[in-house]
Order: C-alpha cells, then structure tokens, then sequence
C-alpha cells in the first residue's frame, strides 16, 4: 500500500488519491525533532523499563538508523537539516511550559548543558545545522523556528522523530496553520506504542500532513 492510500481515518477513508508530492531542496527542510537522550536511558525501576522495551527497540533498530540515513540523504540534496530538542534555559526550569511542569511522564526539567537533553550522538548535529530549543510540545510555539522558516525561503518540512502523539503531533498541527506543506517519515518516528503511533498517524494524514516511508520520500525531490 503506497503513501497515497495508506493511514486512512475515518474522515477520509473514501477520499480521493492526493496528488504526486514534489519537493524543491532549496524550499524545504528536514525537521528531527526530540530524539535525545534521556529517552533511551532506562526507567525507574527495571520493570518499567521492561514494559518500555518495544519503544527503545524500535528507536534502536529502526528509527535511528533510518533517520540518520535520512539526514545523509538531506544533507546530499542540500535540504536544511534543522533539530528541535526539549531544554530549558534555567536550571530551576521556570522557563518551562506549563505542559512539562505538570507531574507524571511529560514532566521534563532539561537544563539546556545537560547530557541527557542533547541530540542523541547518531544523528549529531552538524556544526552549521540550525537546533532549536523549546520547552513546548510544538517546535513552532513559543520558538523563532516559524521565523527562521520563512527567511530561508522554506515551503515544505519533512517531519520525523518522537513522540508521534505528543511533540511530532503538535508540531505538524503548527505547520499546517502557517501553510506549510508537510510531510510526516512514519519509519524515522515512534509513540510509546505501536498502536499508539500508528493511530496518531491516521489522524493527522490528510489534513495536516501526508505520512509516507523513508523510501517513498526520498522519490518526491525533483
């Protein structure tokens, strides 16, 4: 099943084929967001870490790797490699959203120096790449990424990265309400769950993104 029929939601289950996506490297750019870290350290206790062992699997096996090769494959086409990385610019994280003060798993305090809050070293930031630091889910709010797009001349942006349902989410949800065109790596990205990625998927497909595999977006490049 291609790009074009897959991750139907219900809203679109009976629509037609979008059409052929064609990207310009000069005006688009490749957005790796949130792949640091302290995602991949183990949990609390060693039976939480068990029940997150699909997540780190799949980050291991499949979405770093992909997403490097992604990044390379960018790099040659000389598309913008932009990083987007949760960091706080106070130690104490009063600069943080309200989203990632509240207690539970979406609490965060990164001080922007940390080890634990830096991309993790497979996809290392290349010293000209542009890394935005935000203490907000989306990568448009509360950041000047929106700004920069625009000065580059940017129209399209490859998406990829964690958590599908959380920051990747609201970020492509920006993306849309400034018009940019946007497209969503379903293999260079990962949920907590497979189900929960896959349904989050569905739901953004369509309207404010298009979801397609790392070997189908490397054909839409003229």
């Amino acid at each position: 099943m291609s790009w074009k029929t897959a991750y139907r939601s219900f809203y679109y289950a009976n629509a037609e084929a979008p059409d052929d996506i064609m990207l310009d490297p000069q005006t688009t750019a490749l957005l790796v967001i949130d792949i640091q870290n302290t995602y991949l350290d183990p949990k609390d206790t060693p039976e939480e870490t068990a029940r997150w062992q699909p997540f780190y699997d799949r980050m291991r096996k499949t979405v770093i790797p992909n997403t490097a090769r992604l990044i390379e494959e960018c790099r040659k086409r000389k598309v913008e490699v932009i990083f987007a990385r949760i960091a706080c610019l106070k130690p104490d994280g009063r600069d943080r959203s309200l989203s990632q003060k509240k207690p539970g798993f979406n609490y965060l305090l990164l001080p922007k120096d940390l080890p634990e809050g830096q991309v993790v070293p497979e996809l290392e930031p290349r010293p000209d790449e542009i890394v935005i630091t935000k203490t907000t889910d989306s990568a448009l709010t509360g950041t000047n990424l929106r700004l920069i797009l625009h000065n580059m001349g940017i129209k399209d942006v490859i998406c990829c990265g964690i958590f599908t349902d959380q920051c990747v989410s609201s970020t492509v949800r920006s993306l849309a309400d400034e018009s940019f065109g946007v497209v969503v790596v379903d293999d260079c990205g990962a949920a907590a769950t497979d189900e929960l990625h896959r349904r989050e998927l569905e739901i953004i497909n369509m309207i404010y993104c298009h979801v397609v595999q790392l070997d189908e977006v490397l054909t839409f490049f003229k």
